[in-house]
Protein backbone atom coordinates (compact mmCIF):
# COMPACT_ATOMS: atom_id res chain seq x y z
CA UNK A 1 0.00 0.00 0.00
CA UNK A 2 1.14 3.56 -0.66
CA UNK A 3 -0.43 5.63 1.96
CA UNK A 4 0.03 9.00 2.17
CA UNK A 5 -1.51 12.16 4.64
CA UNK A 6 -2.93 14.57 2.48
CA UNK A 7 -4.76 16.46 5.20
CA UNK A 8 -4.99 16.98 8.71
CA UNK A 9 -7.46 19.44 10.78
CA UNK A 10 -6.37 21.72 13.82
CA UNK A 11 -8.31 24.31 15.69
CA UNK A 12 -8.47 27.68 14.94
CA UNK A 13 -10.23 30.32 17.68
CA UNK A 14 -9.49 33.67 15.44
CA UNK A 15 -8.50 32.97 11.74
CA UNK A 16 -6.28 36.14 11.36
CA UNK A 17 -4.30 35.41 14.19
CA UNK A 18 -3.92 31.98 12.81
CA UNK A 19 -3.31 33.01 9.47
CA UNK A 20 -0.06 35.30 10.87
CA UNK A 21 1.23 32.35 12.84
CA UNK A 22 1.21 29.34 9.87
CA UNK A 23 1.65 32.11 7.13
CA UNK A 24 4.24 34.49 8.58
CA UNK A 25 5.71 32.78 11.60
CA UNK A 26 5.99 29.56 10.06
CA UNK A 27 6.70 30.38 6.38
CA UNK A 28 3.00 27.93 5.22
CA UNK A 29 1.40 29.48 2.04
CA UNK A 30 -2.16 29.50 1.75
CA UNK A 31 -3.69 26.85 -0.27
CA UNK A 32 -7.32 27.55 0.36
CA UNK A 33 -9.78 29.86 2.00
CA UNK A 34 -13.66 28.95 2.66
CA UNK A 35 -16.42 31.07 4.90
CA UNK A 36 -16.18 34.13 5.97
CA UNK A 37 -15.56 35.81 9.45
CA UNK A 38 -15.15 33.18 12.11
CA UNK A 39 -16.45 30.18 10.43
CA UNK A 40 -13.28 30.00 8.07
CA UNK A 41 -11.18 26.66 6.60
CA UNK A 42 -8.62 27.72 5.90
CA UNK A 43 -5.69 25.63 4.16
CA UNK A 44 -2.10 26.01 4.69
CA UNK A 45 1.19 23.78 3.74
CA UNK A 46 5.05 24.62 3.90
CA UNK A 47 5.99 24.85 0.48
CA UNK A 48 8.12 22.39 -0.01
CA UNK A 49 5.43 19.67 0.01
CA UNK A 50 2.30 20.90 -2.03
CA UNK A 51 0.41 17.40 -1.53
CA UNK A 52 0.06 17.99 2.72
CA UNK A 53 -2.11 20.44 3.91
CA UNK A 54 -2.99 21.51 7.14
CA UNK A 55 -6.88 22.74 7.64
CA UNK A 56 -7.53 25.73 10.22
CA UNK A 57 -10.82 25.18 11.16
CA UNK A 58 -13.87 26.51 13.51
CA UNK A 59 -14.23 24.22 16.24
CA UNK A 60 -17.45 24.04 17.28
CA UNK A 61 -19.23 24.47 13.65
CA UNK A 62 -20.37 20.70 13.78
CA UNK A 63 -23.79 21.13 14.76
CA UNK A 64 -24.15 17.86 16.74
CA UNK A 65 -21.65 19.62 19.39
CA UNK A 66 -23.13 19.61 22.71
CA UNK A 67 -22.37 22.54 25.01
CA UNK A 68 -20.85 20.62 27.94
CA UNK A 69 -18.40 19.07 24.54
CA UNK A 70 -17.80 22.73 23.65
CA UNK A 71 -17.14 23.43 27.28
CA UNK A 72 -13.82 20.93 27.94
CA UNK A 73 -12.57 21.77 24.03
CA UNK A 74 -12.39 25.33 25.03
CA UNK A 75 -11.09 24.22 28.20
CA UNK A 76 -7.79 21.50 26.46
CA UNK A 77 -7.30 24.16 23.67
CA UNK A 78 -6.40 26.77 26.31
CA UNK A 79 -4.07 24.31 28.22
CA UNK A 80 -2.38 22.94 24.82
CA UNK A 81 -3.85 19.61 25.43
CA UNK A 82 -6.20 19.43 22.51
CA UNK A 83 -3.67 19.04 19.42
CA UNK A 84 -0.39 18.96 18.80
CA UNK A 85 1.34 18.52 15.79
CA UNK A 86 4.85 18.02 15.12
CA UNK A 87 6.72 19.40 12.28
CA UNK A 88 10.93 18.80 10.91
CA UNK A 89 13.78 21.63 9.59
CA UNK A 90 17.27 20.98 9.00
CA UNK A 91 18.30 23.88 11.38
CA UNK A 92 15.96 23.86 14.39
CA UNK A 93 17.98 26.18 15.69
CA UNK A 94 17.81 28.81 12.58
CA UNK A 95 14.18 28.74 12.36
CA UNK A 96 13.58 28.86 15.99
CA UNK A 97 15.22 32.38 15.86
CA UNK A 98 12.70 33.20 13.13
CA UNK A 99 10.18 31.78 14.39
CA UNK A 100 10.13 33.07 17.94
CA UNK A 101 10.76 37.04 16.52
CA UNK A 102 7.22 36.81 14.88
CA UNK A 103 4.19 38.90 17.06
CA UNK A 104 1.65 36.52 17.96
CA UNK A 105 3.95 32.83 18.66
CA UNK A 106 4.12 31.73 21.99
CA UNK A 107 7.91 29.88 23.23
CA UNK A 108 7.16 26.79 25.37
CA UNK A 109 10.48 25.32 24.86
CA UNK A 110 13.95 26.87 23.31
CA UNK A 111 15.99 24.47 21.42
CA UNK A 112 16.74 21.44 23.41
CA UNK A 113 18.79 18.24 22.82
CA UNK A 114 16.36 15.62 24.09
CA UNK A 115 17.59 12.34 25.75
CA UNK A 116 15.46 10.28 23.42
CA UNK A 117 17.98 11.95 20.41
CA UNK A 118 16.31 14.51 19.18
CA UNK A 119 16.97 17.73 18.92
CA UNK A 120 13.80 20.26 19.22
CA UNK A 121 11.83 23.24 20.17
CA UNK A 122 8.56 24.23 20.67
CA UNK A 123 5.75 26.72 20.13
CA UNK A 124 1.55 27.51 21.07
CA UNK A 125 -0.08 28.60 17.85
CA UNK A 126 -2.50 31.29 18.71
CA UNK A 127 -5.86 28.33 19.28
CA UNK A 128 -3.50 26.47 21.56
CA UNK A 129 -2.27 24.04 19.50
CA UNK A 130 1.06 23.19 20.46
CA UNK A 131 3.89 22.73 17.55
CA UNK A 132 7.04 20.40 18.23
CA UNK A 133 10.05 21.48 15.74
CA UNK A 134 12.30 18.56 15.57
CA UNK A 135 15.58 18.77 13.75
CA UNK A 136 15.88 16.54 11.09
CA UNK A 137 18.69 13.63 10.89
Amino acid sequence: MDIKIAHTFIPHTDPEESLKFYRDALGFEVRNVVGHGDMQWITVGPPSQPDTSIVLHPPFADPGITEDEKRVVKEMMAKGTYTMVVLSTKDVDAAFEKIQAADNVEVVQEPTDQPWGVRDCAFRDPAGTMIRLNQEA
